[in-house]
């Protein structure tokens, strides 16, 4: 009896260690965040522009993403995209919050309960027209505009920054917006 209950404790601790570790996401040394952002400037809705793929995403073109403030300070994220393949809409809805300060574009992102993801913003351009963001690690990426394309340049810059970051860009996929 004694011998259970020390293993059901030890496999709650564990347990618990496992949920405040998928809790804290940290920002990749490698890279560094857009600076004096401004959460409000970015909340609306942002057409994807390209992504590296991943089965949330697969078969999904008209892809957006829409972000809006909440009462308690964390950010409300409704992805949408149309699935080709099904031939229907998609979408699901998270949650976003600041990774720290406010005025860094580091962020937590999470549609699974206590699992966060990171979500950073390392390239934007100073109307908040155009961003590049970088996932936690070298998975996940996305280019994302205002509107459903953008400049030559922009893209040019965004995937050199990318590259420089060593991003895999053999998988990039550059989203349809019809």
């Amino acid at each position: 009896m004694k011998k259970t209950k020390i293993l059901v404790l030890g496999l709650l601790a564990v347990g618990a260690v496992c949920i405040m570790n998928s809790c804290s996401v940290k920002v990749p040394n490698d890279i560094n965040v857009v600076k004096n952002f401004d959460i409000k400037s970015y909340a609306g809705q942002w057409y994807e522009i390209a992504r590296f793929d991943f089965k949330h995403e697969k078969d999904l073109k008209n892809v957006t993403a829409t972000y809006t403030l909440n009462d308690d300070g964390s950010i409300k994220v409704v992805n949408k995209g149309y699935n080709y393949v099904k031939n229907e809409w998609e979408q699901s809805e998270g949650k976003a919050k600041f990774n720290g300060n406010e005025s860094e574009a580091a962020l937590k992102v999470s549609f699974f309960g206590p699992f966060y993801g990171g979500y950073n913003v390392v390239a934007m351009e100073p109307d908040y027209e155009n961003v590049l963001v970088f996932g936690e690690n070298k998975d996940y990426i996305w280019i994302l505009s205002r509107n459903k394309t953008i400049p030559q340049n922009v893209k040019d810059k965004f995937v050199a920054k990318a590259n420089e970051a060593g991003y895999d860009l053999n998988r990039l996929i550059w989203t349809e917006q019809d």
